[in-house]
């Protein structure tokens, strides 16, 4: 795991701190190939430079959020952006956290992306890579 994702881990309070651990190992060993590193202060994993996923403490729970994930067709990733093609899932608990369906996305993450990395140049829009 990337130092600075463990340091961001270990100052969580305890219950999150076990679902980030979980999220984190999960997310490793799912996306061998990924970048790994604090982007805006959270965890976030990239693929060849685009933002796959990443998560965060909300005052909900830890929200773990797939940046192309609207269009995985996920009822669990139900909290969807509006103005990009994000979703998302609250955590409360480790028990929340479904591994098969983790991985399911993960794998969906890796076959559905956004071009996140060039929005900026591209004004706002968005264009699908794959």
């Amino acid at each position: 795991m990337d130092a600075a994702i463990q340091t961001y881990n270990n100052h969580l309070e305890p219950a999150d701190k076990a679902i980030a651990g979980l999220l984190a190992e999960t997310i490793d060993g799912q996306l061998k190939k990924a970048e790994s590193k604090i982007w805006h202060a959270h965890p976030v994993w990239f693929l060849e430079g685009n933002p796959i996923v990443g998560y965060s403490k909300q005052k909900a729970g830890m929200r773990l959020m797939f940046w192309s994930g609207a269009d995985f067709e996920e009822d669990s990733l139900n909290l969807v952006g509006k103005k990009f093609k994000d979703a998302s899932v609250i955590y409360t608990s480790v028990d929340d956290i479904k591994i098969t369906a983790l991985k399911r996305w993960l794998k969906k993450s890796k076959d559905i992306q956004w071009d996140y990395k060039n929005i900026v140049k591209r004004k706002g829009k968005l264009e699908r890579l794959k």
